[in-house]
């Protein structure tokens, strides 16, 4: 399967700076307040080591109170610059990951069909939810803190220097190992998350294919199977978190006992500056007070860079969706004539072994064929080939003369319409699930559309066209999605119309009425429908019968039942199976 791609650490390091450069204005006033309520937090060690050097020479409890009150609105100042300078950070957090959001949706909309089905849907679903969370956490929390702990922590140690060089010097005592380990850490995490980030999409890819086919895993007895599978893919997803967690074991372990070490020798360096009168014991109990006062902008300065490697990693995996070429704008504005024929095309997937073996087919317009076959022999291939999703190895595909894959997208989506039996049901009203294939169409247009299908269940919805679907709301069954997905069709009236099992999910009753409402709607137009039930194929005007890649046998129902081949003996198997069935 091939995942989509990952974005490098230049391309990541180019898009945060592009990010910053657009929000410039927001991130210059978080930054000024939050130095400014750094600065203001210097005031109180300072007026503190003050007060110590008052009261050693006898000062009144005047002047002490003078200076306590001084901390206290100092300590005040700081609080309501810090609430601000969280409150704009915020602010231009939530501007940039909605940002962020539109973007990724916007280049997820621009994928081929054809990528975003060979990546499988776990890939894209991990990176649309997890990835987008994570860097949204860091875009919110992590970045702001880790420039303001910055400035908290320059200023903090600016402070010691002020105090005494010396003093200075000593604070730097803990810095040798925290350095050494966050440089050892840093080589390691960013491949690290990747490889975590990936287990995780081939869990959630293995659960989800798991739960979608459901059914077939039962029938196939494939349980077991898909058990070990599942269990293999959880192994790895394990293996790679304990990985990171080696990681931060080892460096937060390191970074907790470098902590003390920095009071500990400015407090001796302190005790002999003081006994030859180079500093006052204020300057020491300051610098001891500043040192204490760093270990928090520090230790959130070193827990968030975790974070941001996990941010960085899924900032690399969300850019790597726009990586992806998008689809070509076509050669050719339009084709000349309906006629849709097939030529020598080869297919396969993934440099695997063909699919499809030499189709030659023809399909003249206005007719309605049907491709029969076993599962497995390419049906549904073909029916990509034939809506321009995929292009053949070799050969070609070709509606009025020119290529499907060369037409404009928008102008061969508009012609040839793909409906499979995968229907998803978007969260909105019902006049939005339909809107989506003809915006301008009326209401009337829509109940219409729901009529043609047989969609009954329509009439009892409490708010008609405006009842909201999906989540939280109306749900729809398989049966009816399926409907409201054909009633699209209706309205998107394309002139080719391909149906791979699209009415799978309805009882044989209602997709017997629904396909003959179908008919009667798309009469002369081009209609190319993958049969499951066969009385499809009786009704057609031909039949192409497909077993191994190759079309066997083409013609009418009645002349390859008269043929007696492949088709008659389906035709026989399946029309016994309906008989018992009644």
């Amino acid at each position: 399967m091939s995942r989509l791609p990952v974005a490098d650490r230049r391309t990541v390091r180019r898009a945060l700076r592009d990010m910053i450069s657009r929000h410039r204005r927001a991130v210059g006033v978080v930054l000024a307040l939050h130095s400014a309520a750094a600065v203001a937090g210097l005031a109180p060690p300072w007026l503190l080591g003050t007060i110590v050097d008052r009261v050693t020479a006898g000062a009144s409890v005047a002047t002490v109170d003078r200076l306590a009150l001084t901390i206290a609105g100092c300590v005040l100042v700081s609080a309501l610059l810090s609430r601000y300078a969280q409150y704009a950070g915020h602010r231009f957090g939530e501007r940039a990951v909605a940002e962020l959001r539109e973007e990724f949706v916007a280049r997820t909309l621009g994928l081929p069909v054809s990528v975003v089905e060979r990546a499988g849907s776990g890939d894209l679903a991990t990176r649309s939810s997890v990835d987008v969370a994570t860097v949204g956490t860091t875009v919110r929390e992590v970045v702001p803190t880790i420039v303001i702990a910055s400035v908290q922590l320059t200023l903090l140690f600016g402070a010691v220097f002020l105090l005494h060089p010396l003093l200075g010097v000593a604070a730097l005592a803990g810095l040798p190992s925290i350095v050494a380990v966050t440089r050892w850490y840093l080589r390691r995490a960013g491949s690290a998350y990747l490889a975590e980030g990936a287990a995780a999409a081939e869990l959630t890819e293995t659960l989800t294919t798991t739960a979608e086919g459901t059914r077939t895993v039962e029938a196939l007895r494939l349980a077991d199977d898909r058990i070990r599978h599942g269990t293999t893919r959880v192994a790895v997803l394990w293996r790679a978190r304990r990985a990171t967690l080696a990681l931060r074991t080892v460096f937060f372990s390191v970074v907790e006992a470098s902590y003390p070490l920095p009071v500990a020798v400015v407090l001796l360096v302190g005790s002999f500056l003081l006994s030859r009168d180079a500093v006052s014991l204020g300057a020491v109990v300051a610098a001891a007070l500043y040192l204490q006062q760093a270990i928090d902008p520090l230790d959130r300065l070193l827990q968030w860079t975790e974070q941001a490697q996990r941010g960085f990693a899924s900032y690399a995996r969300l850019l790597g969706v726009g990586m992806v070429p998008p689809e070509p704008p076509g050669t050719t504005a339009s084709s000349r004539g309906e006629r849709l024929v097939v030529r020598g095309a080869r297919f396969s997937y993934s440099n695997g072994p063909d699919v499809l073996h030499g189709i030659d087919l023809e399909v003249r317009p206005g007719e309605r064929l049907a491709i029969v076959g076993p599962s497995g022999a390419g049906k549904s291939t073909l029916a990509r080939l034939l809506a321009g999703i995929d292009a053949p190895r070799q050969g070609v595909v070709s509606i009025g003369g020119c290529p499907v894959t060369d037409l404009d997208p928008a102008e061969r989506r508009r012609r040839i319409a793909l409906v499979t039996q995968e229907h998803h049901v978007f969260i909105g009203s019902v006049r939005d699930n339909l809107a989506f294939a003809a915006p301008d169409a009326s209401d009337e247009q829509m109940r219409a559309a729901l009529g043609t299908v047989g969609a009954d269940w329509y009439a009892a919805l409490p708010a008609g066209l405006d009842t909201p679907l999906g989540d939280g709301a109306r749900q729809l069954g398989a049966a009816e999605a399926q409907q409201l997905a054909l009633a699209r069709l209706v309205l998107a009236d394309p002139h080719t119309l391909i149906l791979d099992e699209a009415t799978a999910a309805l009882d044989p009753t209602t997709a017997r009425r629904t396909e003959r409402a179908l008919a009667a709607v798309l009469v002369g137009r081009t209609v190319i429908a993958i049969a499951h039930r066969l009385n499809t194929a009786h009704d057609a005007d031909r039949v192409a019968v497909l077993a191994d890649g190759r079309i066997t046998e083409i013609g009418s129902h009645d002349d390859l039942v008269a043929a007696d081949g492949a088709y008659a003996a389906l035709w026989r198997s399946w029309h016994s199976r309906v008989d018992e069935q009644r």
